[in-house]
């Protein structure tokens, strides 16, 4: 049994905690990750980890041997990466979290580009609205979308702005009525996305002030493919970035309400684990992202 990919499997199990989701990450069996950690106890000649049926903890000895493959598997993947780099060669997987609203054609453009110059790149994205961690969850990087300068412990890029738009589908507007200042705005129901700051409120600025308009909910969710659709049904008014619902404006299948600047202009953030050193992988897709949208915010 190889004693390197032992190591890497046992950093799995610690860092994910249990053998289960460790099989479930490297796609092995449950009884593999065991003898991968047997196999490594047995030339040491000590226990590494603790198991009961429900909790698992390095041991002493776990502690240190634990510690200084870590820094090992770190220092290997770097020279791996300027290995790489050096050659000219990018290739290998790319792990990347985003909002559930990266679904959208213009993203996928995005991705269609960034393959055609790096065909042995293989792109894992995975869309989820909920905050990722990164190391835990084996994640390269990840894409946010934040009102605010995004506050992490983990380094950050700023890429792009992304504007918000408050819409609404035309069947709604025949049955309610098209709202012409921000007093009937209040008149109005609204669509309400758990995790956005704008739930039932919307700030809007003129040159002296900001003034709020909170909407009644009509549907509230964790989902902003779910807010999108909704809208669509006429449910309600809903804020939606505009990469989603750029060709519903144009179809008019959707239609924005323009009632003064809405304080909602959003950024999109990269969040990366490594201080030290990107991997080639990772520089690139950054680099293609920040290049791609340089000139302009459209996609």
């Amino acid at each position: 049994m190889d004693t390197l990919t032992s190591i890497k499997v046992l950093r799995q199990v610690v860092e994910l905690g249990s053998f289960v989701a460790a099989a479930e990450r490297l796609n092995l069996s449950t009884a593999m990750v065991s003898k991968h950690v047997m196999h490594l106890e047995r030339n040491l000649g000590t226990r590494l980890l603790n198991r009961t049926s429900r909790h698992l903890s390095l041991t002493e000895a776990g502690t240190i041997y634990y510690e200084h493959c870590r820094e090992m598997l770190d220092n290997l993947e770097m020279v791996e990466a300027q290995v790489r780099q050096s050659t000219g060669v990018v290739r290998g997987a790319l792990k990347i979290s985003a909002p559930v609203w990266f679904a959208n054609p213009l993203f996928t453009k995005i991705l269609a580009e960034y393959r055609s110059q790096y065909p042995d790149v293989l792109l894992d994205l995975n869309l989820n609205d909920r905050i990722v961690n990164l190391a835990e969850e084996g994640f390269d990087l990840a894409l946010r979308v934040s009102h605010d300068d995004l506050r992490s412990s983990l380094p950050t890029r700023r890429i792009c702005p992304i504007q918000f738009m408050l819409v609404g589908s035309p069947d709604y507007f025949q049955r309610n009525g098209r709202p012409k200042n921000l007093d009937e705005l209040a008149k109005h129901t609204g669509i309400s996305y758990y995790y956005s700051q704008f739930a039932d409120q919307l700030f809007f600025d003129s040159s002296d002030r900001r003034e709020m308009v909170k909407l009644a909910v009509s549907l509230r969710t964790n989902n902003t493919i779910m807010e999108y659709q909704a809208a669509s049904a006429g449910i309600g008014l809903a804020l939606l970035p505009e990469w989603l619902i750029k060709d519903d404006l144009t179809s008019q299948r959707l239609e924005m309400l323009d009632l003064g600047h809405i304080g909602s202009t959003a950024s999109l953030w990269a969040v990366y684990a490594s201080r030290r050193y990107l991997s080639p992988r990772i520089e690139t897709f950054l680099g293609f992202l920040v290049e791609r949208f340089s000139s302009t915010t459209e996609l």
